[in-house]
């Protein structure tokens, strides 16, 4: 049974996707933020719904949103929200954006939702309670051979400019296929087993939270490329299967 905190957060989800889809139909206008990121009525809006449906079922939470930011950070539960991850996407009229809702309690990552309304994929997990795309649970894959695998990436700019990048091209020599879905898409994938590995460089706590949740409890890893749990301030990913996590990782340490 799901907790009453899953049920706000699918509940904030489903508001937001209701508010996105006509906008995203209809078009909006864009404007950049200071960090020369792009933000729309979309992004703004549906931040407001979903912080306002959390808040009336859990008015002591923090909360900590990509566009309102970070507010009552030293609350044990904190709730991390992304409206559109991937604006950008959004803007430019690419169905490869999704809102992603996490809950944080005591520093650790407890639950998450991850709603793609153009696709029609809403994804959620919860600690110890597995993980599940449109209501059917879903599982990680059990290839072990990196011969086998089937490896996405995205966000690679600040791999690109390092030594790593190296390491990552003897990588994609050894492995099955490379695939380059981004966002949300190779997540879902890879939690329900159709892809392998997930390898990324530039990336905000407030993009992978969720995601990070729903690929644990699908059975799979969720660390950063140096091998570390993921935290406020993780910028990078590697999930996998769990069976590839220590080769992959491997291969891509110095």
């Amino acid at each position: 049974m799901a907790s009453r905190e899953l049920a706000a957060a699918l509940e904030a989800a489903r508001a937001a996707a209701a508010l996105i889809r006509p906008l995203y139909e209809g078009g909006v206008a864009v404007r950049l933020k200071e960090d020369a990121s792009p933000v729309t009525e979309a992004d703004e809006r549906a931040e407001e719904v979903i912080r306002g449906i959390l808040a009336r079922h859990f008015p002591a939470y923090g909360f900590c949103g990509e566009e309102s930011g970070c507010h009552r950070m030293e609350a044990e539960s904190v709730w991390l929200v992304d409206p559109i991850d991937g604006t950008k996407s959004f803007v430019r009229r690419t169905p490869y954006f999704s809102t992603q809702i996490a809950l944080m309690r005591a520093g650790e990552l407890v639950l998450g939702v991850s709603c793609a309304p153009l696709y029609q994929q809403t994804a959620w997990a919860e600690a110890g309670g597995g993980a599940f795309l449109n209501g059917e649970p879903v599982r990680v894959s059990t290839v072990g051979r990196l011969a086998d695998a089937f490896v996405s990436t995205g966000n690679l700019k600040r791999l690109a400019a390092s030594d790593g990048w190296g390491r990552l091209g003897a990588l994609i020599g050894q492995i099955g296929r490379i695939r380059g879905y981004g966002d949300f898409v190779h997540y879902h994938l890879l939690a329900r087993g159709a892809l392998d590995a997930v390898i990324e460089s530039d990336v905000n706590i407030l993009d992978i939270a969720a995601l990070s949740v729903l690929v644990r409890e699908a059975g799979g890893i969720f660390t950063d490329l140096d091998g570390a749990p993921v935290g406020l301030a993780t910028t990078s990913v590697l999930a996998t299967n769990a069976a590839l996590h220590a080769a992959v990782l491997a291969a891509l340490r110095p």
